[in-house]
């Protein structure tokens, strides 16, 4: 079985994933509701999301992101 759906915890803050995951948009994380919430505040999220699409069309199906920078305070 795939990682993805076989972790019980989310790789940033440990939480449950009983109510959902995701991947991050920076890396191979896989993430509870709330910090996919919290990613896409990030202000380089947009990038990452950017990069992710570019290795799509690329043709790049494992593509591990541009790494996650850490949390930083989303521009205003």
């Amino acid at each position: 079985m795939d990682e993805f759906f076989s972790k019980r915890r989310c790789d940033r803050c440990g939480g449950p994933l009983d109510a959902g995951r995701t991947m991050s948009r920076f890396n191979c994380d896989v993430l509870c509701i709330d910090c996919s919430e919290a990613e896409k505040r990030h202000p380089d999220y947009k990038a990452a999301a950017d990069a992710e699409l570019a290795a799509l069309r690329r043709g790049e199906r494992d593509f591990p992101g541009i790494g996650y920078p850490g949390p930083k305070a989303p521009r205003k």
